[in-house]
């Protein structure tokens, strides 16, 4: 398993967004099928919602990468 920290300066990123600043899917498209078939983890949690909103301190999976969010 590998962990990124993402650092953001506002005060949430949505999940659809963070996938795709965090380079681990390549479009939004990508980011949107990846979301809906349940293959990202929100704390620990099946997340099927694209516009859930990721806030520093939050730990979003997708297969072997864990992003943690920090602040920039």
């Amino acid at each position: 398993m590998k962990i990124e920290k993402i650092g953001i300066n506002t005060e949430f990123i949505k999940m659809d967004s963070l996938l795709k600043y965090a380079g681990v899917c390549m479009t939004g498209g990508e980011a949107k099928t990846v979301i809906e078939e349940g293959m990202v983890f929100f704390n620990g949690e099946v997340c099927t919602m694209r516009g859930k909103k990721v806030r520093v301190g939050d730990k979003v999976t997708l297969g072997d990468v864990t992003l943690e969010i920090i602040e920039k």
